[in-house]
């Protein structure tokens, strides 16, 4: 009978209103007279029995991993019963909400970075596309070093006419090696008559041995020219043109330094209210910066400049002399001053069929 009154107890339907509150029971008050009759069987049967269902209770309680919250009456449809579930599942959502929010601001990020690299790019190519044409029309003013633009001139001609001997050399080369291999050719054939002429073994055996000793010599001079024009490219191509290289990058520094140099200028002329200020010292520090880099790389050139007239020097003093005692003494017969020159300029010939592959690798 206990068991009956607690379980009546335990399922006692609760009313609430539309408003969320408690109903009033005004006719029946069972809810209440069940409770008074618990207490009073339980203070009757003692201790141990209460403790005993206290624990049965404990243990078939609700589990609150399970927990449904209900939004209708006791019986009430399935569709107010919301899982714990759910709640936790939306947590999960929530901070996997939160992770995807982190990864969208940090991209953003980098999209504001690259708009503002963007926009003082073109800032700056406007400034100086605007002193550019300023300096062409004879309208703005512009940085001279007049010993600088001096020097720069004469590196500039002086690429220009290296680069004609240069090209020079080659076709030098070119026809030389084309004369080499038609002497060998010849030589081969006059060779080969002697053979097959008895009555002209003799003048045919002349011509064949000196044939191939102008072939000889002329694949010793082939060797010190070759030399003398990969010298004359590495000046020309690698060392010349890295000076160029940097003097690019100065005059592009010049016109930049000349670009914000205007623009502090024009703003100086302007009226001193609060905005004014602000942009004057903001383009004040623009100029510093410029100012700096075109100081910077005006020192560099100057110094490239120096060391380039002399390694210059150096390189082609040496090659001039190597070019003069080999063509010396080729024409002069002499062979063995060819290959003393050859000698003193650590020149080494390739051997004949060096540049052809090896038969195993043909195979």
């Amino acid at each position: 009978m206990t068991d009956s009154i607690m379980s009546k107890a335990a399922t006692m339907e609760i009313p609430i209103n539309s408003n969320g509150d408690t109903g009033t029971l005004p006719e029946d008050d069972s809810l209440e007279q069940a409770t008074k009759l618990q207490w009073s069987l339980a203070e009757k049967v003692g201790g141990s029995r209460s403790s005993r269902d206290l624990q049965q209770v404990m243990v078939s309680g609700p589990n609150l991993n399970e927990t449904s919250i209900v939004s209708g009456g006791y019986g009430g449809t399935a569709e107010g019963i919301i899982p714990t579930s759910s709640i936790k599942g939306s947590s999960m959502q929530h901070s996997s909400s939160s992770s995807s929010m982190a990864g969208e601001e940090a991209t953003r990020g980098v999209a504001v970075e690259k708009l503002e690299s963007v926009k003082k790019w073109s800032l700056n190519t406007y400034k100086c596309t605007k002193q550019m044409i300023s300096e062409r029309f004879g309208r703005g003013s512009r940085t001279v070093d007049l010993e600088l633009e001096a020097q720069i001139e004469v590196l500039r001609d002086t690429k220009r006419k290296y680069e004609t001997v240069l090209r020079l050399a080659r076709a030098l080369t070119t026809h030389f090696y084309n004369m080499v291999q038609t002497q060998h050719a010849l030589g081969d054939t006059f060779a080969d008559l002697s053979q097959k002429s008895p009555e002209l073994r003799d003048e045919f055996g002349y011509n064949a041995e000196t044939q191939k000793l102008l072939c000889k010599n002329g694949e010793t001079l082939l060797g010190a020219i070759n030399f003398f024009v990969s010298s004359i490219n590495t000046l020309v191509n690698k060392t010349m043109e890295d000076s160029l290289m940097t003097i690019k990058m100065y005059e592009s520094a010049r016109l930049e330094f000349d670009a914000y140099r205007s623009d502090l200028e024009e703003l100086g002329l302007g009226p001193r209210d609060a905005v004014a200020i602000a942009r004057i010292e903001a383009a004040q520090a623009q100029y510093q910066i410029h100012k700096d880099k075109y100081e910077r790389l005006r020192s560099d050139v100057t110094i490239k400049l120096k060391f380039l007239e002399e390694n210059k020097v150096k390189v082609m003093h040496k090659q001039l002399l190597l070019f003069h005692n080999a063509i010396s003494a080729y024409f002069a017969g002499n062979q063995q001053q060819l290959e003393q020159t050859l000698q003193q300029f650590s020149i080494k010939l390739k051997p004949p069929g060096a540049d052809k592959p090896s038969w195993l690798e043909e195979q």
